[in-house]
């Protein structure tokens, strides 16, 4: 796992700590790339980049529950190291995966979070996503700061990540101390007000003992959008004692803290009556893209995330290791946020109703993990495995403000502006400045949730022969969850108990040394409240969310089953991977409402697909990253709503393709770009609102003034293309940003 320490930083006190680096002569040196330890846990030799650009390609996921190299590995996995991240300038994680072909993200729902929702495979992964293996439940936006790489696990996964992970998770792999010195810090300024700062530095202060810090502030307005704007900052100190000795600690910490105009987004013109000549009912209204309909003086958003983990890792053999991990995780959101409503019909007449989302809430995690991993033989069989316990405990308390915006009904009545209180606006020309008066209270009446999991693992990747391999894997989780509603509600206590059973099962054969073709089944399951309020549930344990009546309590986990084939090659002396995959997934119990209005788990579902990708270098000068994803999605059993049969699914383009390639014109200069294209995604069931397909073309060029020094540009929508990246069901869409330019000034030591 390389690393040339990248991103890091706390506004002034990047200054200063870039400093303190120069100054010092023992961090005077040459920036190695991050010694990386195998599974033994031994340190891997330091390879130094010098002028050489890093990698697009990777070869292993960061997860010891993958028991085989990448290509000997029967499912689809997508690793976007750091190398990636920051050749297209992505800040965030929702950023850096738009270079993966086939995610596309959701809109927040009703008073959800707003935060990372990415589907893979036209299923929500807002709730598998997981930090260094241990899932992170808190509905947040995640930085790259202190992120080595992303790994994407697509196919339902239940066996590596539990509950959830229908079309798969994603795992964001944290940076770590290491063996040597290096420091790093980046400046980055741009259009539209971006500022960025970021450090990173690496201290070895003992034989076998190192300290790293990672530091950041950033802050920007969105391009091409009135009014919003982002502001985080975040720290993340970690530590390391006995690196390259059978026995190693390491405890970290991770702080991020964030304050945001949330953007309100595009209202559609759903409304098939009286609509305005020319316009299409299915897409969002055709109106200035600066337009912006919340207000400067009522919206925010606040989060905070706090991550504190332990883990020791020792090496019993050469060839058994065991390791512990303890993490302790709180996260908090706080948002007023306006939702450009249209259920009164007032849009097609130009007016939007300034509906009031809101939400208090804060999420507690505490969780431990002991796994044991190496390698044996049974006769002939050569075995590398992974076994491994959890056990977890999560809480949560969801409140909510009372914002006084009276009902979409104002926009008729009273009108635009002053006479409505500023709640209903103009379609064609909204004031975020309006001097907006209303009453705001808090309800002080939260729900309150808690789940407790306890989580037996193991997984084998079996030597058959030279040329075949088998990889079996198999978890339970027992899942028990309580859900306390509001005081206001009766406070009605609703309790669950399950047992989740899933497996993945692998065939490999290998033609050659460097390929591999794979056929897999893999099961996943999705018990009631399984988001503990976090995002939009189809298991919804809240009652009116989810589809929940009478007897949402009594009806078990809904269940998911892919199907795979592929193929995987590393070409070029390895310097190249090819993959390539047909797919299909399966839910045949989804929670449906029936014509009686009861509940019961008979829906179904599919999505069958075709997955390429390409990564690393063609030549040594010449690198790239992308693929193509064809998706064909239909929901075959959706209950009494039989109106829904045979539609797609929200959130799932068919065609969707991604290519990030760069290209070393002279030893210290390099230039790139990408493009990015999606088709028509709907965004609800009955396929009545959509956002239309789009192309978006980035670039970037990069200059190594010396060892020390690197200038980089990069130039986002480089044509500045009015696209939407977010489908509501309902009322509205998410515009993406327009055109922005930054450039990042590097210093390392």
């Amino acid at each position: 796992m390389k690393s040339r320490a990248d991103e890091l930083k706390l506004g002034k006190l990047s200054t200063t700590l870039c400093s303190v680096l120069a100054a010092s002569p023992a961090l005077a040196q040459s920036a190695a790339t991050e010694p990386a330890t195998d599974r033994e846990g031994q340190l891997a030799p330091i390879q130094v980049s010098g002028q050489n650009t890093p990698s697009f390609k990777t070869d292993h996921a960061s997860d010891i529950k993958f028991t085989a190299p990448l290509v000997d590995t029967p499912k689809s996995v997508t690793v976007i190291p750091e190398a990636l991240i920051k050749s297209t300038g992505a800040s965030t994680m929702s950023e850096a995966l738009r270079t993966v072909p086939g995610i596309t993200f959701g809109a927040g729902e009703g008073g959800n979070p707003l935060g990372d929702r990415p589907f893979i495979r036209g299923y929500d992964t807002q709730g598998s996503l997981f930090v260094d293996g241990m899932r992170d439940i808190g509905a947040t936006t995640h930085e790259v700061f202190n992120t080595e790489s992303i790994e994407v696990i697509k196919g339902a996964d239940g066996a590596y990540g539990g509950r959830g992970g229908a079309g798969g998770s994603i795992n964001i792999v944290s940076k770590a101390p290491h063996l040597g010195n290096a420091a790093e810090g980046n400046v980055g300024l741009g259009t539209d007000r971006y500022r960025r700062f970021t450090a990173d530095g690496n201290w070895q202060f003992a034989d076998h003992a190192a300290f790293r810090l990672n530091l950041l502030s950033h802050n920007n307005d969105v391009a091409g959008r009135d009014a919003v704007n982002n502001e985080r900052w975040g720290v993340a100190p970690s530590v390391a004692f006995g690196l390259g000795t059978s026995t190693r600690v390491t405890a970290s910490y991770y702080h991020l803290q964030t304050d945001d105009l949330p953007d309100s987004g595009i209202p559609y013109y759903y409304t098939s009556s009286n609509k305005p000549k020319g316009m299409n009912t299915l897409y969002p209204a055709d109106v200035d893209r600066h337009d912006f309909y919340g207000l400067v003086d009522r919206d925010f958003r606040k989060t905070q995330s706090d991550i504190g983990t332990v883990r020791i890792e020792h090496d019993i053999t050469p060839s058994l290791s065991i390791r512990n991990t303890t993490r302790y995780t709180k996260s908090s959101q706080d948002y007023i946020w306006t939702q450009p409503d249209d259920s009164q019909g007032n849009v097609a007449n130009g007016m939007v109703w300034r509906r009031a989302n809101t939400r208090a809430s804060d999420v507690w995690s505490l969780a431990n993990q002991t796994e044991l991993y190496g390698e044996f033989k049974t006769g002939f069989l050569k075995h590398n495995f992974t076994t491994g316990l959890e056990f977890s405990r999560e809480s949560s308390e969801n409140d909510a403000y009372t914002v006084a915006t009276g009902t979409g009904a104002i926009c008729r009545t009273a009108g635009i502006g002053a006479p409505s209180g500023y709640n209903c606006t103009s379609l064609w020309t909204p004031n975020p400045h309006d001097p907006w008066a209303g009453s705001i209270r808090k309800n002080n009446d939260p729900t309150h949730q808690r789940t407790i999991t306890r989580s037996l693992y193991a997984f084998d990747t079996i030597e058959l022969a030279p040329r075949w391999q088998a990889n079996v894997g198999l978890r339970v989780d027992d899942y028990t969850t309580r859900f306390q509603n509001t005081m206001a509600n009766g406070g009605a206590k609703i309790d669950r108990d399950d047992t989740l059973f899933n497996y993945q099962l692998g065939l490999v054969f290998k033609p050659a040394r460097n390929g591999s073709m794979y056929a897999s089944i893999a099961t996943s399951a999705t018990p009631a409240g399984s988001l503990l309020g976090q995002g939009s549930e189809t298991q919804s344990l809240t009652p009116g969310r989810g589809g929940v009546g009478a007897n949402a309590a009594d009806l078990g986990p809904e269940k998911n089953r892919s199907i795979e084939f592929g193929t995987k090659w590393d070409l070029l002396n390895n310097r190249v991977s090819l993959t390539g995959a047909l797919f299909q997934i399966d839910t045949t119990n989804a929670r449906v409402t029936l014509p009686d209005n009861t509940y019961a788990m008979v829906g179904n579902k599919r999505v069958q697909g075709l997955e390429l990708g390409v990564a690393g270098k063609l030549t040594d000068k010449w690198q790239v990253f992308g693929g193509y994803t064809w998706l064909k999605s239909e929901l075959r059993d959706n209950g009494k709503t039989t109106s829904d049969n045979g539609h797609a699914f929200p959130n799932t383009p068919k065609n969707s393709f991604t290519m990030w390639t760069t290209y070393d014109v002279l030893p210290q200069f390099t230039i790139g770009g990408g493009a990015f294209y999606m088709s028509q995604v709907y965004g609800d069931t009955a396929n009545l609102h959509a956002v239309p397909s789009y192309w978006r073309f980035d670039a970037t060029a990069d200059y190594r003034i010396n060892k020390h020094l690197e200038v980089q540009l990069n130039v986002q929508n480089l044509f500045n293309r009015t696209y939407f990246d977010q489908a509501y069901p309902t009322h509205y869409a998410s515009i993406a940003p327009g055109r922005s330019a930054f450039v990042t000034l590097t210093a390392r030591y």
